[in-house]
């Protein structure tokens, strides 16, 4: 089980690792994610910790926000010691990163530099809504050792964005894309939302055409899911939008499948292509499986060796608690092995290596055994000892997740 930390119910000098954190540090992947909390609108699907940029209190804006996050970089430096593991992502991500200044993100990466041993072929990337950057801010952040950025698109067509509450024009996605790569970025994403109220299959078409007209070497499309609380949810719950349709959505990713893969593409995670192992993004690989990584920023999770921890959520809270000398840490857990072992069960599973049956229970290893006489899994990676999914599995693969950790 989860084991709480109660050394963080109020805020303290410093986290403090255990030993067990500890061990391997040196040895397993780590990566910086610095989260940006501000946009200059809410989309009407987004649940994340976000907030428009001038709502908030002293301390907390924008202008402030590069000093408050450097702030917390010089504790992580404190807390990991003088035998700090090497960077080998950073990842800058939000709400909407490029609504600060290119030379603040630059400043960030800045004092990365600075405080922690960095790999000679660091992947940083930065999150960016097409409106908010420019030629002259994407030559900027290349100047200042950004390679990778990732862009919001989500439709080509007008009439979703609107749905989404997308502000920027159909076709300035594509055209950032192309001045990104022209300013020298490696690598360059485009994000897409499938299933939005009022999408059609041309529309889902033209959104994917848009993607590979554009100079990019990897495409994440994520389905629609109608979060609580937030003003999509609110429309549809007052009969103004329908529900997503699972049918479709399914159809919107095979149709999705089938084009990437015509151009190019393979999938890498049930989400996610790319058109080549280099293109794939290596942060979130560090994710899924389970190495190391520290969150900056207010609602920001982290984990290290087993021990997860998170900030306080609101911007406010984040930057007093830096500004008075204690600790942005909200809370933290303990994750024993079996935890440990649920967690590489829940993302290895998404990815297209797959992972071996060995992590599985009995129970798991019989329930996969089933799956691949349903078409889940594939019979010939099952054969050499792991658990991979068919294109059918990718569509299913929330639910095989379940079954095999249940």
């Amino acid at each position: 089980m989860n084991t709480a930390l109660p050394l963080l119910d109020t805020p303290a000098p410093d986290l403090q690792l255990p030993d067990s954190a500890r061990e391997g540090l040196a040895t397993t992947p780590f990566g910086l994610y610095v989260h940006v909390p501000f946009c200059a609108t809410r989309c009407g699907y987004c649940d994340f910790n976000t907030y428009t940029a001038e709502e908030l209190g002293p301390g907390a804006g924008r202008a402030d926000y590069a000093g408050t996050a450097i702030a917390e970089l010089h504790r992580a430096a404190r807390t990991l010691g003088p035998d700090r593991p090497t960077v080998s992502t950073v990842f800058v991500g939000g709400g909407t990163p490029t609504l600060l200044p290119a030379d603040d993100l630059a400043a960030v990466l800045g004092a990365v530099r600075e405080l922690f041993p960095v790999a000679d072929d660091v992947e940083v990337t930065t999150e960016a809504n097409p409106e908010t950057v420019t030629p002259a801010s994407l030559a900027r952040l290349r100047e200042a050792g950004f390679t990778r950025i990732s862009l919001g698109m989500q439709s080509a067509a007008e009439h979703v964005l609107a749905v989404l509450d997308r502000r920027h024009t159909p076709g300035r996605a594509a055209e950032a894309a192309r001045e990104a790569a022209a300013a020298g970025f490696a690598h360059v994403n485009l994000d897409l939302i499938y299933g939005t109220p009022g999408e059609t299959d041309a529309d889902w078409a033209a959104s994917l055409a848009a993607v590979l007209a554009a100079p990019v070497d990897h495409v994440s499309a994520y389905a629609l899911i109608v979060e609580d609380g937030t003003r999509l949810a609110r429309r549809i719950s007052r009969g103004e939008l329908p529900m997503p349709d699972d049918d479709v959505l399914a159809d919107r990713y095979e149709q999705a499948d089938a084009t990437l893969r015509s151009a190019g593409f393979d999938w890498y995670e049930v989400s996610n292509w790319a058109t080549s192992d280099a293109a794939r993004c290596r942060h979130n690989e560090l994710y899924w499986a389970n190495a190391n990584w520290w969150g900056v920023g207010p609602g920001a999770h982290s984990h290290v060796g087993g021990l997860r921890w998170w900030n306080v959520k609101h911007p406010a809270a984040y930057a007093g608690r830096l500004l008075a000398g204690d600790s942005p840490v909200q809370d933290a857990e303990l994750l024993d092995d079996e935890d440990r072992a649920l967690e590489t069960i829940m993302l290895g599973l998404r990815l297209r290596e797959g992972l071996a049956l060995t992590t599985l229970s009995a129970t798991g290893r019989a329930r996969a055994a089933d799956a691949v006489a349903r078409g889940l899994l594939e019979p010939r990676a099952h054969a050499r000892g792991r658990a991979v999914l068919t294109d059918r599995g990718r569509l299913l693969a929330d639910g095989l997740v379940r079954e095999l950790t249940d």
